[in-house]
């Protein structure tokens, strides 16, 4: 799978360039063929739920389950096509519930990969929860409930996050540095086991969840973002809702500190990029805001924004399904569009 006529995306661990891993949501890999059939061989690791892969085959979106088993497995993504020009684009739908080693592409014996794709010029980068990876976005009929019960990964779709879809909208790269249930600091939040993994833990890593494989850096001269999306602060409240508490408490107080400190770390990587703070329509209390609002205003730097959502904290009781990413994506490429500077 390393090829040289393969367009890669998103955080992607290459250290064995013939068998990439993807970890994040939207990891992508997109390429133009000329044949009649298309196969790909991978292994996936499961951590829980059933697992997907996602593709778009000359505009066309389809889904695949994976076995769990970590065997090597074939799958069929077309058959019996024209032979004629083909663009592909495979993707993860899922974060970390589980990962995707590729192992390669099948075409007909005379088919042709044809030349690379050119890489977009915006590049963008997300970090943040299950909103941001497009979790049970496909359950459609649900808008503005919660979640239904049985959807166990079903659902879950990264095409369809707001992120991704703000990203399409404005002709850019992007990178999805999310992962459902993680909340800004570890131990709270409900990504991972009884400890709980947080943002802070996860936010400079290419391979992240320790129940999958070796934990991995990532190396953050590969992909330098012209705008950067943090939205953390929303699982945050688990277990303890401690900024709707006693917003001048201790924890409260630590919790502002360390989200500062993110800011700055990820200023201190991307000197010149525009960062904007914000939380999503996903119901939560007010507080939260407060509190990124006051980080961003010590701060003090004029390229570091906060987003509030005409719906924010109050648009849904669930997950937000496609119209509703579709909502939001809106207003943060109308939000974009409206600073200066931002892809110079």
């Amino acid at each position: 799978m390393s090829d040289e006529h393969l367009l890669y995306s998103g955080r992607i661990d290459f250290c064995n360039r013939d068998f990439p891993k993807m970890i994040f949501p939207y990891s992508s890999v997109e390429f133009n063929f000329k044949g009649t059939y298309l196969k790909i061989k991978l292994i996936n690791k499961c951590n829980y739920w059933d697992n997907f892969l996602g593709f778009i085959i000359d505009g066309k979106q389809d889904s695949v389950e994976l076995k769990k088993d970590e065997s090597e497995q074939t799958i069929t993504l077309a058959e019996n096509l024209e032979d004629a020009e083909h663009h592909v684009f495979i993707f993860k739908r899922q974060d970390g519930c589980h990962l995707i080693q590729l192992n390669g592409l099948f075409i007909d014996e005379d088919g042709l990969l044809l030349d690379k794709l050119p890489m977009k010029k915006r590049c963008m980068e997300f970090y943040g929860d299950s909103v941001t990876a497009g979790e049970v976005s496909e359950a459609v009929g649900y808008e503005g409930q919660l979640d239904p019960e049985d959807h166990m990964g079903r659902y879950s779709n990264s095409y369809y996050s707001y992120a991704t879809i703000a990203a399409r909208a404005l002709d850019a790269q992007v990178n999805l540095v999310a992962q459902g249930g993680v909340a800004l600091l570890d131990g709270t939040g409900y990504f991972g086991d009884e400890d709980y993994l947080g943002m802070e833990s996860i936010y400079d890593k290419c391979q992240y969840n320790p129940d999958l494989d070796s934990v991995t850096e990532w190396n953050f001269s590969d992909y330098i973002p012209h705008v950067v999306v943090v939205s953390i602060g929303q699982n945050d409240n688990h277990p303890i809702d401690f900024m709707k508490d006693d917003f001048n408490g201790e924890e409260a107080q630590r919790w502002r500190q360390e989200y500062k400190r993110l800011i700055l770390d990820i200023r201190s990587r991307y000197k010149d990029a525009t960062i904007i703070l914000q939380t999503t329509l996903l119901t939560h209390d007010e507080s939260w805001d407060i509190a990124i609002e006051s980080v961003q205003k010590e701060l003090g730097d004029d390229k570091i924004h906060h987003l509030m959502y005409r719906r924010n904290g109050s648009g849904t009781l669930g997950h937000l399904r496609i119209s509703e990413a579709q909502e939001m994506a809106e207003e943060l490429v109308e939000y974009i569009n409206g600073l200066e500077g931002v892809w110079e």
